[in-house]
């Protein structure tokens, strides 16, 4: 998987998880998740990061013969204005999380708010900001079979959020609302798709990849 980065400008990202990415990028040997350091031991950082809306993924997908050998090319939006519909578009991913385990058991669903990178000790890091969803349960629903993830709150419950590697990303995702048995409103404007419901399906169909992957 290869990914490249389009279209820049400048903003800030929030200090703790920054510190806490760089933490981990220097010490990937650390014992003990990054959330038990305190942020007085993270390091200290105030730099100018580059921001981009937008972020290319290569990817080999080989039953997928509409690719050339099997390779394919993702773009995959952090925009807040789309083209000219003045509308905002933030793709979802799959994020790998440990490549040992099969399909699903080894990914993680986010959705991207920023592509962007930062220059540190003469190393350019390329990363995201995402918000997290997290499985419902170990298996895909028994009567869709597709997977099932909610969005992870913390105890103030508020999205969860954090800076990750962009070659964390493997591909895009597709979500597709779980309604329930309520009537979706008519007036809904799809922006507002991933805030309006509880949980969500994660949608293999979406192409031959998603298929493979979102078992």
């Amino acid at each position: 998987m290869v990914s490249t980065l389009a279209m820049s400008h400048d903003v800030l990202v929030d200090h703790y998880c920054l510190t806490s990415f760089l933490y981990e990028q220097l010490n990937p040997d650390s014992i003990g998740s990054v959330s038990e350091i305190d942020l007085v031991h993270c390091l200290s950082f105030n730099r100018k990061l580059k921001v981009f809306h937008s972020a290319v993924v290569i990817f080999y997908s080989p039953s997928d013969i509409s690719g050339v050998g099997g390779m394919h090319r993702q773009r995959i939006c952090a925009t807040p204005v789309w083209h000219r519909s003045g509308a905002p578009q933030f793709d979802c991913v799959f994020v790998e999380k440990d490549p040992t385990l099969p399909r699903m058991h080894g990914l993680l669903v986010a959705q991207v708010l920023l592509f962007f990178s930062f220059s540190y000790h003469d190393i350019t890091y390329p990363c995201v900001l995402v918000q997290w969803f997290r499985p419902v349960g170990d298996q895909p629903c028994p009567n869709t079979r597709l997977w099932v993830v909610k969005p992870e709150v913390d105890c103030h419950h508020l999205h969860v959020q954090s800076v990750i590697h962009l070659h964390c990303i493997l591909s895009a995702a597709h979500l597709i609302c779980v309604s329930d048995a309520h009537m979706v409103p008519q007036d809904l404007h799809y922006t507002h798709s991933l805030t309006s419901f509880k949980s969500f399906y994660v949608n293999k169909y979406a192409n031959c990849h998603a298929h493979e992957i979102a078992f």
